[in-house]
């Protein structure tokens, strides 16, 4: 049974969808109350903290119906349990490569459309090579495996104050336009075990920091009382989202990127040997050196010893690696 949503106040989120000709995702939430999204930030740890912990105060709206219109098509949905909704359809005319805005509604219980929310849908080029990247303790320092550290740092900084790795950027840039041309950027994934509370965070973090644009897929939203198991979900599911972007472009070769933090290592690896000829190279930035011989050995257990592996500890080891290898010109 559909819930009534007359006069209700509501939030709809829609994250940067993506795909292709043949199929196309979006998803989103409805959660009920305004938008917690900061107009400014600053380096108050109090201010970061009150921030962060309204990205967990979130009260979702199950069982209300949205539609999404794409060109002369409309599609419905109904929201979860979580007020996740989900639109999944094949285009009924041709698709340009690119970013193409689009819009959600929530609709009222006469069918009307009343609240809306605006995202992006992200149909990448048919480039030599795509890119499928980690976040935390990958790209932005986390310390994820020391607990005390990961909650100081979440709880005192905000999206323009959290670091990067050193030459990371650099590296991510230089993979955008590798092979490619300036206006035919190679894709980028960012596949996560953060929860879509941080959503708007991660993509504030990527753009001050001049990251390359890409699609986010992140894990289930938690409620304020898990704040201090973010990150923590089960890596199922990670594994599953990966392997969802490699059926949805099989014409594209991929380079995985991530740590050996928590998973990513086992991750990768069930990957290069289910889709090896997708795979060209596996990168493991190493920040836990008590797995990092577990991180080789499980790598060398890797079928198509043509996949280049790659684990590290500064980023300039991966770029010149990648240099070596012709993944870089």
């Amino acid at each position: 049974m559909k819930k009534k949503v007359d006069n209700l106040l509501a939030t709809i989120k829609v994250y940067h969808g993506y795909g292709n000709q043949n199929n196309l995702v979006v998803y989103g939430h409805v959660l009920a109350g305004k938008s917690t999204r900061p107009t400014k930030f600053n380096n108050n740890p109090i201010s970061n903290f009150i921030h962060l912990l309204k990205l967990f105060l979130v009260k979702p709206i199950p069982k209300v119906e949205v539609s999404l219109q794409w060109q002369n098509q409309i599609f419905y949905a109904t929201t979860e349990s979580d007020g996740f909704f989900k639109f999944e359809w094949h285009s009924d005319t041709k698709i340009e490569a690119g970013w193409h805005p689009i819009t959600v509604h929530l609709l009222d219980n006469q069918g009307f459309k009343s609240i809306y929310g605006y995202g992006k849908l992200f149909v990448p080029h048919t480039t030599q090579y795509g890119f499928i990247s980690d976040i935390d303790d990958t790209v932005l320092v986390s310390h994820s495996a020391n607990t005390g550290k990961k909650l100081r740092v979440m709880f005192t900084k905000n999206p323009r104050s959290r670091k990067t790795f050193a030459d990371v950027v650099k590296f991510y840039q230089l993979l955008s336009l590798t092979h490619t041309e300036a206006n035919l950027l190679n894709p980028f994934f960012y596949v996560s075990s953060s929860e879509w509370n941080l959503y708007d965070d991660l993509n504030e973090f990527f753009k001050h920091n001049g990251l390359p644009k890409g699609a986010f897929l992140l894990n289930s939203i938690k409620k304020w009382y898990q704040l201090l198991k973010t990150g923590k979900t089960k890596h199922e599911g990670k594994l599953v989202r990966v392997r969802r972007i490699l059926e949805e472009f099989p014409k594209q070769r991929f380079v995985l990127l991530g740590d050996n933090s928590q998973s990513d290592p086992e991750i990768y690896v069930n990957i290069a040997n289910k889709y090896s000829q997708q795979i060209v190279a596996l990168y493991i930035r190493n920040v836990s050196l008590i797995k990092e011989n577990i991180t080789i050995e499980l790598m060398n257990t890797i079928q198509n010893k043509h996949i280049y592996t790659c684990q590290f500890k500064h980023t300039d080891e991966a770029i010149s690696h990648a240099k070596a290898i012709g993944l870089l010109v």
